[in-house]
Parts: structure tokens; C-alpha cells; sequence
């Protein structure tokens, strides 16, 4: 029976209900009601992205350019999306500035490979599954894109383009995941994207997961509908409304697949056809195992029980040369050569596991890419070995943790199904942080991790579900210490993301919680429960889903989810021991105020939205995190997440009572985007940080008001925020781009201030100074090394100018309206002759001596800039576009108290802006014997050696002018050319003294050093030593100081000689130009 659901709906019969009273935010203010500071640009405060790139996050799709397949795009489930041109060997991600970081699908258009569609929100439904805002597509091969509907589906499965039309597309909207409704179902467009019609459409809970074209006939299409839902009590993966769907007339009419196809409650499928004969397709379905068609769908035959998880996998895809052939999607992947009787484990050896995309090269079928949870990996030999692609950092973190590590502190974290790490903020190494410098400190799907305060060589890190284990970074040791419960207590429940705390207070003492509270004194050897069942001790087996109840027979009940009941967010007070704060998975917040012994409900907070289950109204909003402040005991600050209900509002409170009552503070965030954590700022205790679904924000009033900190920050959830608090650096942990660093955030304390001043520094950190090691080993392994970048050594200044120079077109006087509005010729040649106006840094000692000086481009608003702590050379100056110039360094200052001057220079104009600015300069080592002014006698002596080297080019070009002369004027005197020759071999003699003997050096001979050789050495040496000059150091400048003695008297001695031919060459009537 053939049905027509365009444009259709369906009518629900609402078993249970599920109500959420939503609250009201305030509304948010415009941007001319926010304070400066919130307006402000802020780009100078630039994130620096660490990586690391041991390992990639879970890719969802990939499509490669058939016309060009040395191009190919990734869609990754949290990371945006990437593109290779060179096979892989780089990447680039070209969706950075989008509305959504997550995407589940890509395709290229067939008929022009510049034209990219992309569904955002990932195409899965497991448990950290984020989601988008529809579709986009790029016409100029991923350089620019735009928005193209389907805003509310939150989840795109699939796209197909009309191989005979690129403008006509079809697309599988899976739907929301956390609730019903949104835009579900398949749909078409024949105008390139400009408008959609939902052709296929079964009921609220129902999406579609897959849509494919015949590849011999556009008009006919299948389509997999898939009924699912998850919340943070459960998951569910089918229902009677999963199925599949066919249309022959391109998606006019569609029939419901039987004839051997499963019914009933059915859960997710993946299928595809045989490009080897596409009357043939292979069907993987949730609950029932695996099935194919020999004539285009209107049959089915079971062929066995494989089958895959549709919270993760349930995806086909058939070999494109050999029909019996189909690969399975899983986390081992698997392979059937019988027509999916029978299938087997593809090697996974140096792979990682969970894949979820496989591309297979049509031209040499032993060639293909796979995408897994661990990144994108090729082979040329049919799956037996693999390259895995080493720099895509997408690596997805949980949580983020510092230690006091010094020079530079490490940061800790948990990654999705890629362990928990370990590694450097910065290194000594000038290429940068790269893959080796990082450690595993766990196994599995990492999460919280710990430093311990008073042993830096111990980190406490875990996986999923509690599995916690003391780290010995010195050892490797793991030592596990994950709380058991004795023979015959009940067992406990830990969330996948157990909370974990190392206690500032109290050495050797942690907090780790299941739903219970748990104590150890001894580093974990021991635990003490202080707590009882926290959790509401709901069962969640009695809570609806999809307006229903299900029994334990439903398709994947439960599967991939935390079980229902347990603590997520776990604090000590910063400023009392034993003062500890609870939050729940089903929304109950608890305190402590004596170490776990008493405990009290926290029920004050209004303004979540409730649910009701039965005759129970209850805010079961997840408690995301919990703050109390470090500068007033009864300060807390409470985060709640509901996104899985499908409320993506923030919700942020504080309480300034101890939790007696609470005000929200989120009301300025954006209202799409959950809070996921707070940071409070260890100097101002107005200074807030929160980490959300699209970002991190910033408030200096306590949350009255916020403002995006986004330079250097793609479109990323931050999932945690660490602050350093020596360093007053803010990390945080991403979920799909690694960690980000914003070095040194301090000048945001000062930013009120500072804004309201014509012209100031912001105050300045104390500079570090020390040379980065040019490591061996790194340079010629390849483009593929990943390397991310350090910050710059020396001393960062910031500066705030309320208004750029005045520039002379600006002075136009305006002409009569009744006028041509030209200016006269004097104005324009004003604006030719300008001069760009730039800015002057002058640095001098404590003394007041000068000891540097720079120039930069002259600037509005927030600058920064790192000084290298070196000198300025007398003996050369760069130069990067004029007027923007600045001497070579040289030697470091030495440590102590500098000062700094800021000019600008307008025309010639120059204005003092700030006349004295005090920063601290420091050395990361401490050495001994530092010799200043032999340091400067060299730089002295290089400006001398520069000086010779000059005076000898301008003598070899006024010799050969003069000989030139000489030769070509009638009646010139010939001896005096032959005087020439003279002149020409006393340079030569000159030129071997300076620059070495060319006859020796290029038939090998060993060759005495010229005087560049001994300056060139001298002036490295000065600035690569730190310490006392050597010995040798001290005799070569001695030589030094003696050849340009000599050269100096040659010079003057040929300069004579030339002066005295040059007067008579004139006398003659010899011509000198050019």
C-alpha cells in the first residue's frame, strides 16, 4: 500500500506527560546598555591552542573529491570540519566561525566538488553527543559558508545530492535527541538549498537516520527512520516507529519496506546498496541482526545476527567492485565476504577502535580511509596495517586540572575514549609542545584528574565510572584506588564522570564520590564513606519515555548511560577544611560544614524548570558544577545543565547566604549554550569565568554582565576551566579542539580602569628570560609532526589608546553641499605625503639608561606585544615596513627594575602617551658571572666590523666606477688605469682578511678566520652563553679588535689612493654615474 507523507503529520496519543515549567530570563540587555568593558574588543587576549595531537576525536563522516581524491574533507562529531589537500599528510579545519562545532554528516556535490554541504550535530546518540544548528553548505570548497535551514533538527544524518542535479538535495533530519518535536523527517530541495519540503514524516520521536539515491536512478530512494531517545536518566534506541522507507517517484509517494524487513520495535538501521549491483542492499538493524535485498528492497532475507549499537554505529557500507562484500561500522570493525552470513574482525592492530565512517578508493579497492574515535587512519593493503593521520588535534576533554610543576606547570585531563593525559604548558623546545612530550596517567574514557598539593610527582586520574588510580610520573606506577564496597553492602553508583578532589586543607586527603561521599587520609591507600545515598533514589525504571512506560525488553533500555542516582559535582571549600558541596545527577545540591559527618539539603533554589513524574513536581536539572568562592565563606556559585530534556538554556546562580537564597547570574549569558564551569578569579572576586556550549565568558561584576573571550577560540564547548593561579594563566578543557591557554589573564583585572584612561599600560607581569633549545630530531620529520606553539619568551605588554592618530584625511574641510564634495589638490598631496603614523617603545634601566627601543604600527584600543628582554643592537636594524623598525637583540638585561616609554609619532609629530611604565624583568636561571660589558664590547665591536664590511663594499664600487671611466673616455690616462689593477688587488688582499680566502675554501684547503667568521662566532656565542664569557671568547675578541685595527688602515690607505686618481680622472673629463 502506497502512501503519500508529504507534508504531513502525525497524530500523537500522549500517554504520559512530562512537563517543564521553564522559567523566565531576564531579559538581555543591547549592546548599548552593557558596561565599556563588556563591548570592548578584546581580541589581544589571544588563546594559544596546545593540541595535543596524540590522538584525534571521533570523526563521524568523511567524503573524498572523486575528481581530485587527493582532497577530503572530515566531519568531526565535535570538532568542526577539516580538509586535506595533500592526501593527509596536513589538515586544516575550515568551519572554526560557524553556529555549531558539532557535525555528523558531509557531502560533496557530484556534479562540482567546490560545493560542501555539511549536517551539523552528530549523527550518534551516545551519552556526550552535542548538538547543531542545521545545515550549511560552502560553494568556494569549504573557504566561506552559509546557514541553510533545518535550524531545529539539532541532528542531520545524512545528505544526498542528485547525481544528474546539484541542486537537488535530500536530507535524513534525525531530530532532536532529548525531545520531540523539531524538524524531523526527510527533506527535499530543488533550489540549491534556499527552501526545504518535508516529503517523509512519521511522528515527534521519530527521525530519520539515512537517505540514499540509486546510484542508475534518481528517482528512487531509501530512507531509515529511527525512533530513539536519551536523557540523563536513560537511553533508548527503537520503537514500532523505526523502519525503513522506499520511493520510486524521487520521494513524491513512499512505501514502508516488509517482506521479510523486522517490524514491531525495531532500532536503529543502517543500510547501503552495492555499487557493484545496486539491486542488492544490506540492511544492519538494531534488536534483529542483519538483512539483504536482491531486488532493490522489495524482499528482505535475514542473513544473520550481527548487529551494532545504534547509540554509536549501525552503519553499512558495501565494497564497490565485490557485491557478498559489506563492511560493519563497530567498535571493532568488521568485514563479510558471504553476503553478511558470516562476519569477521578487520585487524585493529596499531588502531584505534570505535569506527564510524569508511571511505573505500573506487580505482584500488586495498586503499582506504577509516574514521574512529581516535582520529582518521589509511591503508594501502585492504585493512592489514595502517597509517594513522598524527595532526588533527580534536582530541574531546572532560575535565582539566594544573599542577605548580616549575618553569613551566603541566595540565591534566580526561579525553573521551583517549585516556587520561598529562603534559607541559609550555617547553624548552623552540618548536614548540609536540605528541612525545605527553603521558598517559590512565587508561580508557578519561575524566577528573588531581594533582596532589604537596607531591608533585603524584597525579590522581580516573576513567569511567570511578576507576581511579594514584599516578607516579616518575615511575609510571599506577596504583589503583578506587573506593570498593564490602562483602554484602550494596553496591555503589558512579557516574561516568565521578567527581574527584585533592584537598588544599588537609595533606594526603581526597574526596571522590559515587552516591555516596567517600574519604581517604592516606593518598587513596584507604577510604571512610561519610555520606549516605544523596540521590533522590528515583528508579528510573518508573519515569517515561517518549510519553511512555517501557519494559526492560525495549531496544537498547538503559544501554551507554550512567545508572540513574549519583553524585556529579563534588567541592571543598577553598577557605574551610572539611566544608564540603554536593550536587546530583537528578538535581539535589548538599553541604557539609563538618568534614561529611552532617549533611543538609540545599532546596532554596527557584528557577529551574521542573518535572512531573507522577505526583512528584521536581527540578531533576543535572547539577553541572558547584563553586564556593575562595574570598568570602559563604559565597557559592551553582551551575545546572538540562540539556538533556532539550533545554539548552544556561542556568547559573549565586548565593551570597551559604545557600539560603540565590540570585541567577546568567541572565546575560546567551540563551542558547549550558554552563558546563565556573572559575572564580583568586585576585578580584568579582572576576568570573564560565565555560559553555559555545565558548567561554567572562564577568567582572559578579555576573551582572558577561562578555565572550573568543580570540584565538573556535566554535568549541568548554567543558572545564583551570586557573593557574602563579602564572594567572586560564586554561580550558575542550570538547573536541584539546586545551586552550589564555597566557597571563590579569589585565581583565584592571580592564575598568584602564578603559577609562586616554593612554595606559595595563600592568605588567615580570618578564622571564631564558633561550628555547633548538632541539634535534624534529625538523625533518615531515609536515605531518604536529608542533603547537609556546608563548614568546621576554616581557608582554599591554596598552590601551582610547583614539588612533589623527590622520590628515580625516581634516578635510567639507565643501558647500551645493558643491562637488573634492578637496583641492594641496589636500590630496597632504594625504599623499603622510607619513603612517606609528608608535615608539623606548625601555631604560633603572638608571635611567636607554637599553631598547621599537617601533609599532600605531594603534586603537587593546594592544600586546612580548619584548625578548635582548638589548638593542647598535649594529643593525631590521626593518618591517617603515616606519616599523626594530633593532636585532642582542644580550638579555639584566634582572631587575626597567622602565618604559610610549610615543607616537605623527608626522613627524611626537607625542608622549605614557612617559613611565615599571615591569620586573627576570631570569629563569640563575648565572653566574654575566659579564655586561663584555657582552656589549662585542655588539660595539660587530657595529665596528659592520662599518668596515661597508666602507670596503663602497670602495669596490667607487674602484669600479672609476675603472669604468677610465676605460671608456678618450684620452684618459692609461697608467692610471693600470693604477687601478693596483688598487683592485690591495681590495682583494682586504676582502680575504674580512671575509676569508675564497682560492683556499673552494679546493678544500683549511682556511685561517676572517673577521665576520670571528664576529659572527663572538656575537653568537654572546647570545646563546648565559655565563661568564670563556676564555676562548675573550682571545677571539682580542683577534677581533686587532683585524679591524688592520682593515681600518688598509681601508684608509686605499681610500687615499682612490681620493688622488678620482681627482685627476675628473681633471680628465671621466664621467661618474651609474
Amino acid at each position: 500500500m502506497s502512501h503519500s507523507f508529504r507534508n504531513t503529520t502525525s497524530a500523537v496519543v500522549f500517554l504520559f506527560t512530562i512537563l517543564f515549567t521553564l522559567p523566565t530570563h531576564a531579559q538581555r540587555k543591547s549592546k548599548e546598555d552593557q558596561p565599556l568593558w563588556a563591548k570592548t574588543s578584546l581580541s589581544a587576549f589571544k588563546f594559544r591552542n596546545i593540541g595535543p595531537a596524540t590522538t584525534s576525536g571521533r570523526i563521524a563522516d568523511l567524503a573524498v573529491d572523486s575528481k581530485n581524491p587527493g582532497t577530503m574533507y572530515l566531519a568531526l562529531a565535535s570538532s568542526g570540519v577539516w580538509k586535506t589537500t595533500n592526501n593527509g599528510t596536513t589538515f586544516e579545519p575550515i568551519f572554526d566561525s560557524e553556529g555549531s562545532y558539532s557535525t555528523g554528516c558531509i557531502a560533496i556535490d557530484p556534479n562540482n566538488s567546490n560545493v560542501i554541504w555539511v549536517g551539523t550535530g552528530e549523527n550518534n546518540n551516545q551519552r556526550s553527543v552535542a548538538y547543531g544548528d542545521g545545515l550549511y553548505v560552502s560553494r568556494d570548497a569549504g573557504k566561506s559558508w552559509t546557514k541553510s535551514g533545518l535550524e531545529s533538527s539539532e541532528h542531520i544524518g545524512m545528505i544526498a545530492i542528485d547525481p544528474t542535479d546539484g541542486n537537488h538535495i535530500y536530507v535524513a533530519a534525525y531530530g532532536p535527541l532529548w525531545s520531540s518535536g523539531g524538524e524531523r523527517g526527510i527533506y527535499e530541495s530543488q533550489n540549491g538549498g534556499q527552501t526545504w519540503t518535508r516529503i517523509l514524516f512519521v511522528d515527534e520521536h521519530t527521525g530519520f537516520n539515512e537517505i540514499h539515491i540509486d546510484p542508475r536512478d534518481s528517482q528512487t530512494l531509501y530512507a531509515t527512520a529511527h525512533q530513539r531517545r536519551r536523557h540523563v536518566y536513560t537511553h533508548l534506541s527503537g520503537g514500532p516507529n523505526s523502519a525503513m522507507y522506499k520511493s520510486t517517484d524521487g520521494g513524491a509517494h513512499w512505501n514502508k519496506v516488509s517482506n521479510g524487513f523486522p517490524s514491531g520495535d525495531v532500532g536503529r538501521i543502517g543500510m547501503d546498496i552495492s555499487p557493484a549491483n545496486p539491486d542488492v542492499l544490506y540492511a544492519t538493524v538494531e534488536g534483529h541482526g542483519t538483512f539483504s535485498s536482491t531486488d532493490r528492497g522489495e524482499s528482505w532475507n535475514k542473513r544473520s545476527g550481527h548487529e551494532t549499537s545504534g547509540n554509536y554505529y549501525v552503519e553499512f557500507v558495501c565494497h564497490p567492485t565485490d557485491v557478498n562484500t559489506v563492511y560493519s561500522m563497530d567498535t571493532y570493525a568488521h568485514v563479510s565476504t558471504d553476503g553478511g552470513k558470516s562476519f569477521k574482525n578487520i585487524p585493529k592492530r596499531f588502531k584505534h577502535v570505535d569506527n564510524h565512517c569508511l571511505w573505500i578508493d573506487p580505482s584500488n579497492t586495498d586503499h582506504m580511509y577509516i574514521g574512529t574515535d581516535g582520529g582518521l587512519y589509511e591503508t594501502w593493503d585492504g585493512m592489514s596495517s595502517w597509517n594513522w593521520k598524527a595532526n588533527v588535534p580534536t582530541i574531546q576533554f572532560y575535565r582539566v586540572a594544573v599542577d605548580n610543576d616549575w618553569p613551566f606547570y603541566n595540565i591534566y585531563g580526561g579525553t573521551q575514549d583517549n585516556n587520561s593525559l598529562g603534559g607541559p604548558s609550555q617547553t624548552i623546545n623552540q618548536r614548540g609542545i609536540i605528541n612525545s612530550d605527553w603521558f598517559v596517567t590512565n587508561g580508557g574514557d578519561g575524566f577528573e584528574s588531581a594533582t596532589d598539593p604537596d607531591d608533585g610527582n603524584i597525579v590522581y586520574a580516573q576513567a569511567q565510572y570511578g576507576w581511579l588510580v594514584r599516578f607516579n610520573k616518575q615511575t609510571g606506577e599506577k596504583t589503583p584506588i578506587q573506593p570498593q564496597p564490602r562483602y554484602k553492602e550494596a553496591p555503589y553508583r558512579w557516574n561516568w564522570d565521578a567527581p574527584l578532589v585533592a584537598s588544599k586543607h588537609q595533606k594526603k586527603t581526597l574526596y571522590f564520590a559515587a552516591n555516596k561521599v567517600f574519604k581517604s587520609t592516606d593518598r587513596g591507600d584507604s577510604w571512610t564513606t561519610i555520606s549516605g545515598d544523596l540521590s533522590r533514589q528515583l528508579d528510573r525504571n518508573t519515569l517515561p519515555i517518549m510519553d511512555r512506560y517501557w519494559g526492560p525488553e525495549a531496544i537498547a533500555l538503559h544501554k551507554s548511560t550512567s545508572i540513574y542516582g549519583n553524585i556529579v559535582t563534588l567541592r571543598e571549600s577553598p577557605l574551610d577544611a572539611g566544608h564540603l558541596w554536593v550536587g546530583t545527577d537528578d538535581g539535589l545540591v548538599w553541604k557539609s560544614k563538618d568534614d561529611g559527618n552532617s549533611w543538609s539539603s540545599i532546596k532554596t533554589i527557584t528557577g529551574l524548570p521542573k518535572t512531573q513524574v507522577g505526583s512528584l513536581n521536581l527540578p531533576l536539572v543535572y547539577v553541572q558544577d558547584l563553586m564556593p568562592s575562595q574570598h568570602d565563606k559563604k559565597v557559592i556559585y551553582a551551575a545546572f545543565n538540562n540539556h538533556k530534556n532539550g533545554d539548552f538554556k544556561p542556568y547559573l546562580f549565586k548565593s551570597i547566604d551559604g545557600g539560603k537564597s540565590w540570585d541567577d547570574i546568567a541572565k546575560d549569558l546567551p540563551e542558547r549554550g549550558s554552563v558546563y564551569s565556573i572559575a572564580e578569579d583568586h585576585i578580584n572576586p568579582n572576576l568570573l569565568f564560565a565555560g559553555t556550549e559555545f565558548g567561554v565568558f567572562f564577568t567582572l561584576d559578579g555576573g551582572e554582565n558577561w562578555a565572550a573571550l573568543k580570540s584565538g577560540l573556535p566554535t568549541i564547548a568548554v567543558r572545564d576551566i583551570a586557573i593557574q593561579e602563579r602564572e594567572n594563566d586560564l586554561v580550558l578543557g575542550t570538547f573536541g579542539r584539546g586545551f586552550y591557554v589564555l597566557d597571563n589573564y590579569s589585565p581583565l583585572r584592571e580592564l575598568e580602569y584602564v578603559l577609562e584612561q586616554e593612554s595606559a599600560f595595563f600592568t605588567t607581569k615580570p618578564g622571564l628570560l631564558f633561550r628555547r633549545a633548538s632541539i634535534g630530531g624534529t625538523a625533518y620529520k615531515g609536515a605531518q609532526l604536529y608542533k603547537a606553539k609556546n608563548p614568546e619568551v621576554g616581557t608582554t605588554f599591554e596598552w590601551y589608546l582610547a583614539e588612533g592618530a589623527n590622520r590628515v584625511k580625516e581634516n578635510r574641510s567639507e565643501a558647500n553641499e551645493e558643491l562637488p564634495h573634492y578637496p583641492s589638490l594641496d589636500q590630496l598631496q597632504k594625504e599623499d605625503w603622510e607619513e603612517q603614523p606609528y608608535l615608539i617603545f623606548e625601555v631604560s634601566d633603572s638608571l635611567g639608561n636607554p637599553v631598547a627601543r621599537f617601533t609599532k604600527a600605531d594603534s586603537k584600543g587593546i594592544s600586546r606585544y612580548t619584548w625578548d628582554g635582548r638589548m638593542s643592537s647598535k649594529a643593525s636594524i631590521r626593518t618591517n615596513g617603515e616606519p616599523i623598525t626594530e633593532a636585532y637583540g642582542t644580550t638579555f638585561v639584566l634582572p631587575g627594575t626597567y622602565y618604559m616609554s610610549l610615543s607616537r609619532s605623527t608626522n613627524g609629530t611626537l607625542e608622549t602617551l605614557v612617559a613611565r611604565h615599571e615591569f620586573k624583568v627576570n631570569h629563569l636561571y640563575n648565572y653566574e658571572g654575566i659579564d655586561m660589558e663584555f657582552n656589549q664590547s662585542v655588539d660595539a665591536l660587530m657595529a665596528r666590523s659592520n662599518e668596515v664590511s661597508a666602507r670596503y663594499s663602497e670602495l669596490n664600487a667607487a674602484l669600479n666606477k672609476l675603472r669604468a671611466g677610465l676605460r671608456n673616455t678618450p684620452g684618459a690616462s692609461l697608467e692610471d688605469l693600470s693604477t687601478t689593477r693596483t688598487i683592485e688587488m690591495e681590495l682583494k688582499e682586504l676582502g680575504v682578511l674580512l671575509n676569508g680566502n675564497s682560492t683556499r675554501k673552494k679546493r678544500e684547503f683549511e682556511t685561517a678566520g676572517s673577521l665576520g667568521d670571528v664576529t659572527g662566532l663572538l656575537a653568537w656565542g654572546t647570545f646563546n652563553h648565559r655565563g661568564a664569557p670563556t676564555g676562548t671568547m675573550r682571545t677571539m675578541k682580542e683577534d677581533a679588535e686587532a683585524m679591524i685595527t688592520d682593515a681600518i688602515t688598509a681601508l684608509e690607505k686605499i681610500a687615499d689612493e682612490l681620493d688622488q686618481l678620482e681627482t685627476k680622472a675628473r681633471e680628465q673629463g671621466v664621467p661618474f654615474w651609474d
